[in-house]
């Protein structure tokens, strides 16, 4: 499926190195800030380019938002990519997710703050055109490997693929921003305890028994 595209071509031709800085200063503004604070003028100071330069990269503040959303999308897909198409069973996969966002979430915390920002956000067309972009492709990538696993036996037959994938990924997403977001960071230690973030494979073991039990009859 393929993806909107909301930056200018001339943002394509600028260096890798270049376009990546860019990203993830502005992403870090956006994701401390929100849109509405979020300032244009310090994005382009930290990154060393006039603000002139990012209006040849982006018509709106809003498409340079829009911008940095996809781009963390496309990373955490790409990080997730070989754990969702490898033939491992169902379980291993999951376990394979859960340690991946964990290290994820705690390496690229930015984007993961972002992505928590637009859940706020109140530009409710805005949030309508973001949820329908970006979780399209999770939707049918874990309806699908759901429905793969259910016709191989793994997961039991009488659940409903599309509400198992939504089930499925409202957890990973929380797990997150649990790793990533002060609010959310706060939460887990009052239910797990001060000491949750370092008993990593203990999240691992009890996320992947709550699976095992919901999948299995």
């Amino acid at each position: 499926m393929n993806q909107p595209v909301f930056h200018k071509d001339t943002f394509d031709r600028i260096p890798d190195e270049k376009r990546l800085r860019i990203l993830e200063i502005a992403t870090a503004e956006f994701a401390n800030k929100g849109f509405d604070n979020a300032n244009i003028n310090d994005i382009a100071q930290m990154a060393g380019v006039s603000v002139g330069s990012l209006y040849k990269y982006f018509d709106s503040k809003e498409n340079f938002f829009l911008t940095c959303i996809h781009f963390g999308q496309e990373t955490l897909e790409a990080v997730l990519g070989d754990a969702l198409e490898s033939k491992d069973d169902i379980l291993v996969k999951a376990e394979k997710i859960i340690r991946l966002i964990q290290r994820h979430s705690r390496q690229n915390a930015d984007l993961i703050r972002l992505y928590n920002e637009i859940t706020s956000e109140s530009n409710s067309a805005l949030v309508k055109k973001l949820s329908r972009d970006l979780e399209m492709i999770s939707a049918h990538a874990y309806t699908a490997l759901i429905q793969k696993a259910q016709a191989e036996g793994e997961i039991r037959a009488d659940i409903d693929p599309r509400l198992l994938a939504f089930f499925a990924d409202s957890l990973f997403m929380m797990l997150q921003f649990s790793y990533s977001c002060e609010y959310y960071q706060e939460r887990f230690k009052i239910y797990a305890g001060d000491d949750i973030f370092d008993r990593d494979e203990e999240v691992v073991s009890q996320f992947l028994s709550f699976l095992k039990a919901a999948f299995k009859k």
